[in-house]
């Protein structure tokens, strides 16, 4: 099968992905084996790629917003029939035993697995997975449009949740891209107002397209005081400015795996006030099941961009240069 496969992290322009014809994986007790339909491209396999995100194999395949139908069971395998479409995502895997995972919070556990990163992705032909972290997918719809739900669209959802939104909220997207696109979405059927601050000037556009009632500059600050926010923008500033927009008592929730920096910040005027700032890490089971059910039944539409797979580098590119709107997806087969 042929697989982008990354032996050294580099930065993108110098097209750290190699693709290579590599044997079938073979599902182990308790795996699948899918081929992938398509693949999402997310900023962690940016971090992955040029790494910010330090190596833990010596080489990998990236990708972790996959759409696939089961090809094979590995042992121990029921309940899941060959050609069926699953989903699998960011976190591949927990160890269930640790005190996190006892305690219902699985995407903290001390034990992960996560998927292009620890394990094998999406950018390939085939992948495999655990059985029990595979997320069932609508039949009906494209591929291309399942794919950026699978993190961008979780994660999103996720964010929402740890910032507490309530249905009516002014609502803060700090950063535009895939995920907050999608998390729009979300936010107008609670019926939130939502304010955007974004740099460039297509993805401005794109989010007055989808009805924000407010857009402005990366770090400009909205004309009223916002109750909840949520910064997708891997940079401190954003941060800060997001949290300069809340109410007192008001939430801004983290969307990074990493951030550039964070810059000192003036407490009196700025987090005083039971202001909170709350980073979000990974996702839960249910929140992939919840948020795939509502995008379902709401009709989310993603914007896409399509590559195919031996464009995955150019797919990077694209993401890591913000010269697309909405989200970028890897045909694989």
């Amino acid at each position: 099968m042929r697989a982008a496969v990354l032996h050294q992290p580099a930065p993108i322009e110098q097209h750290p992905l190699q693709l290579e014809d590599v044997p079938v994986p073979k599902p182990g007790p308790g795996e699948i084996l899918l081929r992938v339909e398509a693949c999402g491209v997310c900023r962690t396999d940016l971090h992955i790629t040029s790494g910010e995100l330090k190596p833990v194999l010596v080489a990998v395949t990236p990708g972790h917003q996959i759409v696939g139908r089961v090809e094979k069971l590995g042992a121990n395998v029921s309940g899941v029939k060959v050609g069926k479409r699953l989903g699998v995502s960011w976190l591949g895997g927990v160890d269930g035993t640790c005190l996190l995972c006892c305690k219902g919070m699985e995407n903290l556990c001390d034990h992960p697995v996560f998927t292009g990163y620890s394990v094998n992705g999406g950018y390939a032909e085939y992948v495999v997975a655990r059985t029990d972290f595979c997320i069932p997918l609508p039949e009906k719809v494209a591929a291309k449009d399942v794919a950026p739900l699978l993190c961008a669209g979780i994660i999103g959802f996720r964010s929402l949740r740890v910032a507490g939104v309530e249905p009516g909220d002014r609502v803060g997207l700090f950063g535009f891209g895939a995920s907050a696109h999608l998390a729009i979405e979300v936010l107008k059927h609670w019926e939130c107002e939502v304010y955007v601050a974004t740099r460039g000037a297509s993805h401005q556009k794109l989010a007055r397209e989808l009805d924000a009632v407010w857009v402005g500059e990366a770090t400009d600050r909205p004309p009223v005081q916002l109750d909840r926010a949520v910064t997708f923008a891997p940079s401190g500033d954003v941060v800060v400015s997001a949290l300069s927009s809340l109410r007192k008592g008001g939430i801004v929730a983290i969307n990074a795996i990493h951030l550039d920096r964070m810059p000192q910040f003036d407490y009196d005027s700025l987090l005083w006030g039971e202001r909170q700032l709350r980073s979000v890490a990974n996702m839960t089971r249910q929140d992939a099941r919840d948020f795939v059910k509502l995008a379902t039944e709401v009709g989310i539409q993603p914007r896409t961009t399509l590559f195919t797979l031996d464009q995955v580098n150019e797919a990077l590119a694209a993401v890591y240069h913000d010269s697309i709107d909405g989200a970028a997806v890897v045909i694989c087969s």
